[in-house]
């Protein structure tokens, strides 16, 4: 049976927000089983707490941000994708400013913060999400749906006007080692001609070559150049990883995503709540044959 996790001991994560351009601490602290995963507030006072829930997301605007009622958490999935990957269940997550540090754009540097902490099992099963009926969300332009599946596949396409990115689509089925090695270390990217507007809303403050891949109309700026070839739809499946976390609990299922953003698959989490006819809940190696449960994980 899979047991739910939590990490070991406490492990930090300092650096500079992507959007807000200020710095900040995030510490991933152990939490009891059954508790969830929730932000906490530390600057503020009361020290408020957030949980993870798809009815907390406040805006999906070039990022998912967590919204209380007199406070937020910004820049999330990214995070959140690590603790998808790494099945962990139990989690408060302390912070000291409005926004998650950026890192290098991808989710290494939370890869490697909790993986030092180490990982703990803890005494009661973890209760997943099986679909049984596809669900769907959006339009013929953009969108996602799920069917069922044996363990949690993603398959994304994008499309962009440049010729450094053009039509990509990468399908994987998300595991710790997948993740760690094909996905997490993955780069959020944007483009030069949006830098000025995105600085006058109020975007993209931190944002730099240290933690973002950047285009301008014909290549790409960065002097390293690309980790993958195909680097920018593997961090849209990063991205997706760590919206799918609001869903409140793991996913089983084939997850199909076209041109889909933070938008889409907060409607698409919403829409899985909203369908309980179209899933069942299970614990692995209760509900499944344990022939089928090995060959999702090994």
């Amino acid at each position: 049976m899979f047991l739910q996790r939590t990490i070991r001991q406490k492990a930090k994560v300092e650096g500079v927000g992507l959007h807000t351009g200020q710095r900040s601490q995030l510490t991933f602290c152990p939490a009891p089983e059954g508790t969830g995963i929730y932000f906490v507030r530390r600057d503020l006072q009361g020290s408020p707490a957030i949980s993870t829930q798809a009815d907390r997301v406040t805006a999906t605007t070039l990022a998912t941000t967590l919204g209380g009622d007199a406070f937020s958490v910004a820049t999330v999935e990214h995070c959140l994708s690590t603790l998808a990957a790494l099945r962990i269940d139990n989690l408060f997550i302390e912070l000291d400013g409005p926004e998650i540090p950026i890192g290098d754009g991808s989710a290494a540097c939370f890869l490697e913060a909790i993986l030092e902490a180490g990982l703990a099992e803890q005494n009661e099963p973890r209760r997943y999400a099986y679909i049984t009926q596809p669900i769907f969300q959006g339009d013929q332009e953009k969108h996602a749906y799920v069917i069922p599946y044996n363990g949690l596949r993603i398959s994304c396409t994008i499309e962009f006007p440049h010729p450094c990115i053009g039509h990509q689509t990468y399908t994987v089925d998300v595991t710790e080692m997948s993740f760690a090695r094909e996905i997490a270390r993955a780069r959020t990217f944007g483009f030069l001609k949006d830098v000025e507007l995105l600085r006058s809303r109020g975007l993209a403050r931190g944002g730099s070559l240290l933690n973002a891949v950047v285009l301008d109309h014909s290549e790409i700026l960065n002097p390293e150049g690309l980790r993958w070839e195909n680097e920018f739809v593997r961090h849209k499946v990063l991205d997706a990883l760590g919206d799918l976390v609001t869903l409140g609990m793991p996913l089983m299922g084939h997850v199909v995503l076209h041109r889909a953003g933070h938008d889409v698959m907060n409607r698409l989490v919403r829409k899985i709540l909203d369908s309980p006819d179209r899933y069942r809940h299970i614990e692995l190696g209760a509900d499944l044959p344990a022939e089928t449960t090995s060959r999702i994980y090994d």
